[in-house]
């Protein structure tokens, strides 16, 4: 046999080798974080009151708990009312929990467990929304702070984000203690007032269990849901954060000699600005199929087309595929890197004067695995010898880190989001950010999840117009926390 020969019999050896391991490897897959809800041993579900529980969303909705940019522009008075109309409308819930008031407006509720021995659990929601932006309020079906019921949904801002988590706790927490349960473990309820703009009360409630020498056994915040056409099954997926992205903001300062527009030097502060900009984002950082993004399509894929299930379970030769198919959407890439967006500029306050600086700033967040400083380097790094400055505009949240989806926490949120929802349950990672990310300290698994059942396009509404919430939705979630706290807290 001639050198030709040999190196095709070779080559088609090789083939064969790489085409068997990738079967075995697929016919071995098993998919990670798969819960069985009937090992879970589950609380049995509790009649909610719709129709009441919804209308109290609405109420909730008309505080106008707004968390402006400029703290001057925020009204306390609003939290004030909404902490009385929550003890009013509670009764039964504040009977048995002890109430303690942090940075301002921050609430800690505690539910002492018959053994204080037990690690506690945290739940949390958020009293604060974003604001409405000006101008839009006509493109509203309903006006954004009426709280109306109709059309089978409760309209308003804060109906999703975070008020209908914050009422349906609330109205779930109520029916139980007025069931006459008893938890063996302490249940906590940690609600920010200011999550949407400043986290400063979950940072004190934080302080607050840490110098209390608190270990919980688990914390669940906001951050993902139930979507009901996952991309890539097209079928209902739930989602649970196991971990979420640090938030920095870096400042990029081109200090200039300002002057006369009429007669510009030979590099303005804008045109080095601009340079250093464009430095900083063509420098991006590399995509990776790994982490919290990664473990999601591999959880998922046993209920994909079979090809994705191939791919999953042979990532050491598929990754550079997954990665191109997974960034074709700007929320698809931000699972798999840290993301670089410039949102802010300033230089002249006049067109024909020369700024004495100009500045942007630069808004990251940040993948497991990297850290402000290593964002900091490559930024410093893209720039090289441009006339620029580079600083934080405060000290940068870092990036969480990954919960477990082996421990008891799981299988318990695990296995009764799969027994709400009738769908697979998969971890992901959370690119926004939330009141939980805190909660490092207090807890070794923080989980992310809403039991909302929303689809892709229904998401754009949150923090946009017309935020709504299904009356359908509103008794999941009072169902989901009822069964939850009665399973977790009975152990």
């Amino acid at each position: 046999m001639g050198v030709v020969g040999k190196v095709a019999l070779t080559a088609v050896g090789l083939v064969l080798v790489v085409a068997g391991v990738v079967a075995v490897r697929t016919a071995t897959f098993k998919a990670p974080a798969a819960v069985d809800p009937k090992a879970a041993n589950l609380a049995s579900a509790r009649p909610v009151d719709v129709a009441r529980a919804a209308a109290r969303l609405g109420e909730a909705v008309r505080f106008q708990t707004i968390s402006h940019q400029d703290p001057a522009e925020d009204q306390p008075a609003e939290w004030d009312k909404l902490h009385a109309w929550l003890q009013s409308t509670y009764p039964e819930a504040h009977k048995v929990m002890t109430r303690e008031v942090v940075a301002g407006h921050t609430l800690v509720y505690t539910w002492t467990g018959s053994n204080p021995a037990l690690p506690p659990i945290v739940l949390m929601a958020h009293q604060d929304v974003v604001p409405v932006t000006p101008g839009s309020e006509g493109s509203w079906t309903h006006p954004p702070f009426d709280g109306v019921v109709a059309g089978g949904s409760v309209w308003g801002r804060g109906a999703i984000d975070d008020k209908g988590s914050l009422v349906t706790l609330f109205e779930a927490l109520d029916g139980v203690a007025a069931s006459g349960f008893k938890p063996t473990r302490t249940v906590i309820v940690v609600s920010g007032h200011d999550e949407e703009v400043r986290g400063v009360g979950a940072r004190a409630a934080a302080a607050l269990l840490k110098s209390r020498n608190i270990k919980a056994q688990f914390v669940l915040d906001e951050g993902m849901v139930v979507v009901a056409d996952h991309p890539v099954t097209g079928q209902a997926a739930a989602i649970i954060g196991t971990a979420e992205k640090g938030y920095a903001t870096m400042k990029v300062v081109a200090p200039a000699v300002g002057g006369h527009s009429s007669a510009p030097p030979k590099d303005t502060g804008v045109a080095t600005l601009a340079r250093a900009i464009l430095a900083i984002t063509d420098k991006s950082f590399p995509m990776k199929f790994q982490g919290p993004g990664a473990d999601m399509l591999k959880a998922i894929a046993p209920h994909a087309k079979p090809v994705v299930k191939v791919f999953a379970a042979n990532t050491w030769l598929f990754s550079p595929l997954l990665v191109d198919v997974t960034a074709k959407t700007p929320a698809g890439a931000a699972m798999l890197h840290t993301t670089i967006a410039p949102t802010m500029l300033k230089g002249s306050p006049k067109e024909n004067v020369l700024p004495q600086d100009a500045t942007a700033w630069i808004n990251y967040r940040i993948a497991p695995g990297d850290t402000s400083a290593t964002v900091m380097a490559r930024a410093k790094d893209a720039v090289g010898d441009l006339p620029v400055q580079l600083s934080w505009t405060k000290t940068p949240d870092e990036p969480s880190a990954v919960s477990s989806t082996e421990s008891d926490a799981w299988k318990t949120i695990a296995g009764l989001a799969a027994d709400e929802s009738r769908a697979p349950v998969v971890p992901g990672l959370v690119t926004a950010g939330t009141d939980s990310r805190y909660m490092g300290g207090v807890a070794t698994d923080v989980y992310r999840f809403q039991p909302l059942v929303l689809k892709v396009e229904d998401t754009k509404m949150i923090h946009g117009t017309d935020e709504h919430v299904s009356l359908a939705n509103v008794e999941r979630m009072v169902r989901f926390y009822q069964r939850l706290v009665e399973t977790a807290a009975s152990r």
